[in-house]
C-alpha cells in the first residue's frame, strides 16, 4: 500500500479533480483567453523543470527519490540550494498550471489543499528522518534553505 501512497498519485488525483471541475463549473467562471493558456504552459513547464533538476541532483548523489525510503545523502546542491522540496514545489506548479489549462477557477483551492496534504504526509516525515540521520548538517541546511521557496 505504501507504493500507492506516493506524491505522483496524489498529484494525478488532484489533476483529475481539477479536470472534472473545469468540465462541471456550475457558475460558468473562467480565467479567460490566451494569457491563461500561456501561464498554464509556464507553470507546467517550470514545475517539470524543477522536478527534473531535483531528480538529476539526487541521482548524482546516489540517493533515493522515493519519499518512504531512507536517504543515502543529504543533498544540498543544485536546485536544493533554493528549495528543500523542489519536487513537491514542482508538483504544486504543475497542478496550478493544469487548473489554468482546464479553465477551472473553482479548483484553485486544490493547490493549497494539495500543498498541505503533501507537507503533512511526506515533507514532515521526510524532514524528521533527515533530522535524525544527518543531525547538525540538516539543521544548518534548514537555516540556509527554505522549505518551499
Amino acid at each position: 500500500m505504501k507504493w500507492i501512497d506516493i506524491p505522483p498519485v496524489w498529484l494525478v488525483a488532484a489533476i483529475v479533480a481539477a479536470s472534472w471541475a473545469g468540465r462541471h463549473d456550475p457558475f460558468f467562471l473562467s480565467f479567460g483567453g490566451a494569457w491563461s493558456d500561456f501561464a498554464a504552459g509556464v507553470l507546467i513547464g517550470g514545475g517539470i523543470i524543477f522536478m527534473v533538476l531535483a531528480v538529476v541532483e539526487m541521482r548524482k548523489w546516489k540517493t533515493t527519490v522515493i519519499p518512504h525510503l531512507e536517504a543515502g545523502h543529504l543533498v544540498t546542491s543544485g536546485i536544493f540550494k533554493r528549495s528543500r522540496n523542489p519536487i513537491y514545489l514542482g508538483d504544486a506548479l504543475v497542478l496550478a498550471g493544469f487548473i489554468l489549462r482546464f479553465d477551472a477557477p473553482l479548483a484553485l483551492p486544490l493547490v493549497p489543499l494539495f500543498v498541505w496534504l503533501i507537507e503533512r504526509r511526506f515533507v514532515l516525515p521526510e524532514e524528521d528522518r533527515l533530522r535524525r540521520k544527518f543531525r547538525q548538517a540538516f539543521h544548518h541546511y534548514t537555516q540556509k534553505t527554505r522549505r518551499w521557496i
